[in-house]
């Protein structure tokens, strides 16, 4: 059992699969970071300075003026500025994403190549397009 365990986990693609993972991971740090500490600030200020990292609705009785002070107490908040912290990490996480992968697909394409053979038109065998006379029946081919 531990020889199969160790050939499933040593194959190509189980490996790709943890690269990738251990990759997005750190990706998703960048993005993060990128959205929470560069973009969310930028778009808070154009809108009049809010911080959506703070934005809450509190449920319980006792007022409190940030989600630190309402976790610390133990009270029930609504923290739907962090969900818009997530909506946003997840759009440019999904942009960037797109984005790759369009490259990579644009790189994957080869540009058509100009045709290297042509077909003798008396017995239809594929011969060099430069051939002016064809190996299989002899005839001669016009350019």
């Amino acid at each position: 059992m531990l020889k199969e365990f160790k050939e499933f986990a040593m194959r190509g693609n189980v490996l790709d699969l943890a690269v990738g993972i251990i990759i997005g991971a750190a990706f998703s740090k960048i993005v993060s970071s990128l959205v929470n500490d560069i973009l969310l600030p930028l778009v808070g200020l154009l809108l009049g300075r809010i911080d959506f990292s703070n934005l809450f609705i509190n449920l319980s009785e006792i007022k409190y003026t940030t989600i630190a002070m309402a976790k610390n107490a133990g009270a029930p908040t609504l923290n739907y500025g962090l969900f818009i912290n997530s909506i946003v990490d997840f759009l440019l996480v999904a942009i960037a994403i797109f984005f790759l992968v369009k490259s990579i697909n644009k790189l994957k394409r080869t540009q058509p190549t100009a045709p290297t053979e042509k077909i003798c038109p008396f017995c239809f065998s594929k011969i060099n397009i430069m051939a002016t006379k064809c190996a299989f029946c002899a005839s001669d081919i016009d350019k």
